[in-house]
């Protein structure tokens, strides 16, 4: 399952906001603000995060809603609704792979250790942000 939300995470940085990435396997190097999405799925349930700096999710904003700069607000609302089209887009992707996934509501997460080295977690460069995708079992 989490090869498939990294998937949806590049479709995503590819096809939504149309700006280059790669893929880098070290953690999180700036401060990043999270969210969280559980899935329930044949292989249980796991709680699939979505995170970006700050820097990212404004630009994410600019794309989206046209803002300079934007309140932590909509910064947040931007973070929810990003987690929601890459696990929603993900969810679609499973079906190709005769897979099924039931995804619940986004919510942010607050707080440094929401994950170990231990969980699947892919970091994304983007231009000078970055995003950090993680699944973690439940």
């Amino acid at each position: 399952m989490f090869p498939i939300i990294v998937e949806a995470a590049t479709n995503f940085c590819q096809h939504q906001i149309r700006l280059p990435y790669l893929l880098v396997s070290e953690p999180p190097q700036k401060r990043t603000l999270f969210a969280y999405i559980d899935i329930e799925s044949d292989g249980g349930t796991h709680r699939a995060y979505v995170g970006c700096d700050p820097s990212l999710i404004q630009a994410i904003a600019g794309i989206f809603l046209g803002e300079e700069e934007s309140d932590e607000e909509t910064l947040t609302d931007m973070l929810l609704e990003t987690a929601n089209m890459i696990v929603g887009s993900a969810k679609v992707l499973a079906q190709g792979y005769e897979k099924t996934m039931t995804i619940a509501t986004p919510h942010f997460a607050s707080g440094d250790t929401l994950f170990d080295p231990s969980d699947a977690f892919q970091c994304i460069s983007i231009n000078d942000g970055e995003m950090t995708i993680a699944l973690k079992r439940l």
